[in-house]
């Protein structure tokens, strides 16, 4: 599936200025932050391309490179970008703690009741517990790296319990806001010292920085806010990947515990063997076995490609270990625009065994300087050096 442009994420034009795009952004982030949105994933997945989209638009290098490439810029491991396919994706605490200062000093919880936001002082209070990262392994052919692919992947992971919504409480009445905060996942606390007043703010130990607590677990989930389950997920191949790369799919782990983020699907790529073929970087590779008679008279020969069989002609006199090359039939480069080749690597058959009839007649076609190795001007050939050390 295909990115949406960054300016149209953020609805500003590509001339629009550092505080446009800044404004722009908080706007976009404010309507579809979680804590207004609680449980919407749609809403939180906008929030997270939001968040990508400034991280490319507020930064002058990256924002010229998207300008110019657009997303193939920032491809799997480039660093740039956020919640995409790439080594160590953004996900939900990177954005709070990256971006969140641009909300002002209250952070994004004064904004929206300290329903779940996050302060800026490092005291920041998280609901539940973030689950855990997993990781899988993908086996790829050669057409599917080629062309890029999308694949729905069964994942057994703990997924968030539909009984209580992952609140872990039984009912609505079970889930109560905490009487030691208040509600706001914090307890300050002012201290009076000889340089006067100091004030420390403290996660509230009661709600362990939730802000409500649980009277009555939830039967299904013991007050987890999440189960053992299996989800399918489409991932999203991109064309050109290599045995051993991770991609990263933010949001797609195990579910955290009473609400808390979910952690990331980490995508292992394996490279399944071709029964023809093998890969030389960006190039594929083929050996071509042909007959003694069809490297001197010349040939058309079919080979295997990734997308398919390519007809290629040998020409008569063709010499064991010449190389063909067919342009563009290799893998695409994962984060560029280069295309590999395919090469093919002639090998002349030598027979393993001959008839009586068949030795006389090559014994004679070895006289002929025609089947004797061209040499240099008073040169002798390998031939008559072997042939005069066994005189």
């Amino acid at each position: 599936m295909s990115k949406r442009d960054y300016y149209e994420i953020l609805g500003v034009t590509k001339s629009a200025s550092a505080d446009e795009i800044k404004k722009a952004y908080r706007k976009v982030a404010m309507q579809f932050h979680p804590d207004r949105n609680p449980g919407d994933k749609a809403a939180e997945e906008k929030f997270k391309e939001a968040a990508e989209a400034y991280e490319i638009l507020s930064d002058n290098d990256k924002k010229a490179k998207y300008d110019r490439f657009g997303h193939q810029a920032f491809g799997p491991g480039t660093g740039g970008g956020g919640g995409g396919f790439q080594g160590g994706g953004m996900d939900m605490n990177d954005i709070f703690s990256q971006f969140g200062d641009i909300f002002g000093d209250e952070g994004f919880g004064g904004f929206f009741g300290g329903g779940g936001g996050r302060s800026r002082g490092g005291g920041a209070r998280a609901r539940g517990q973030r689950g855990s990262n997993l990781r899988i392994k993908l086996k790829l052919n050669f057409e599917e790296i080629a062309n890029g692919v999308t694949k729905q992947v069964k994942v057994k992971k703990h997924v968030l319990c539909t009984t209580c919504g992952g609140n872990g409480a039984k009912d609505k009445n079970s889930l109560q806001t905490c009487s030691t905060c208040n509600g706001q996942g914090q307890v300050r606390k002012v201290t009076n010292t000889f340089l006067g007043q100091m004030q420390t703010v403290n996660t509230c130990h009661t709600c362990n920085g939730e802000g409500t607590t649980v009277t009555a677990k939830c039967t299904a989930c013991k007050g987890e806010g999440r189960v053992y389950g299996e989800e399918t997920i489409s991932i999203d191949i991109p064309a050109g990947v290599q045995d051993g790369m991770q991609l990263s799919m933010s949001g797609k782990g195990n579910a955290g515990e009473r609400g808390g983020m979910s952690g990331d699907l980490i995508i292992m790529i394996e490279e399944e063997p071709h029964e023809s073929l093998h890969r030389d970087g960006l190039n594929v590779a083929f050996d071509l076995y042909i007959t003694i008679p069809d490297a001197i008279f010349g040939t058309n020969v079919e080979v295997p490609t990734i997308d398919g069989r390519a007809k290629i002609k040998i020409p008569a006199g063709t010499q064991s270990g010449k190389i063909f090359r067919l342009k563009g039939k290799g893998f695409p480069e994962v984060q560029g625009y280069a295309k590999g080749d395919q090469l093919i690597h002639v090998n002349v058959w030598t027979p393993q065994q001959v008839s009586e009839e068949e030795k006389a007649a090559l014994e004679k076609m070895q006289e002929s300087e025609n089947f004797k190795p061209k040499t240099t001007k008073g040169e002798k050939s390998f031939y008559e050096k072997v042939k005069d050390a066994f005189k």
